[in-house]
């Protein structure tokens, strides 16, 4: 009897906790890191146990994955997980690949919309890439998040690598993928944006008691 209390009581308590869900590729999922537990997505759990939100994060990243991979993901991942807070970190790969922007931009605005029709509010991290297929590929690339911003009212970090891609000792040696030193730096440059979002959802919280 007193196993099953026990194990109801764990239920509820997760049942309770709100859930983060970062939903992104290689950067995200820790690539070529020797301990994920250094990377930036563990990071910000801990970042969020220390400054008192408490969020249980699932990071549903992939390495590779495309905009088009990820929508196709993204419907289960809202689904089992019941996320109140989605940071979208996708697009890289796209570019990465030169697939076409208008349809990068319309997977990204897709991901948005289904994740706040789940109930949850997004935060969108920007990538760039280098111009490998021309200036005009490469500036289309950089403004499809600042524009989805403006046009979905959703916040935005504009590039999620400022002040690492180009620094040394902060990449790896693809020139691609932060080193762990290039770790803290990706959470600090998050953690501004995703802040109003996790005071905002935590008074719509307190409110609903």
């Amino acid at each position: 009897m007193v196993l099953l209390v026990m194990i109801f009581a764990a239920i509820s308590a997760r049942a309770e906790t709100a859930t983060l869900l970062v939903f992104g590729d290689s950067i995200s999922a820790g690539f070529g890191l020797d301990d994920e537990t250094h990377g930036w997505v563990a990071l910000l759990q801990t970042r969020l146990e220390q400054t008192g939100y408490g969020y249980r994060v699932v990071n549903a990243s992939v390495s590779g994955e495309t905009t088009a991979g990820g929508l196709a993901r993204l419907p289960r991942a809202l689904a089992l997980h019941h996320p109140q807070i989605v940071i979208l970190e996708l697009g890289g790969n796209d570019g990465l690949r030169a697939l076409p922007i208008k349809p990068m931009h319309d997977n990204l605005a897709k991901m948005i919309e289904l994740s706040r029709a789940a109930g949850a509010k997004v935060l969108l991290l920007g990538i760039r890439i280098p111009p490998n297929y021309g200036r005009d590929y490469t500036e289309q690339f950089r403004l499809t998040y600042p524009d989805l911003g403006r046009e979905l009212r959703v916040p935005v970090v504009p590039f999620l690598l400022d002040g690492i891609a180009l620094t040394p000792g902060l990449m790896q040696a693809d020139g691609i993928h932060p080193d762990e030193q290039g770790q803290p730096l990706l959470l600090a440059n998050v953690w501004p944006a995703l802040l109003p979002l996790l005071k905002s959802a935590q008074a719509a919280g307190a409110g609903s008691h």
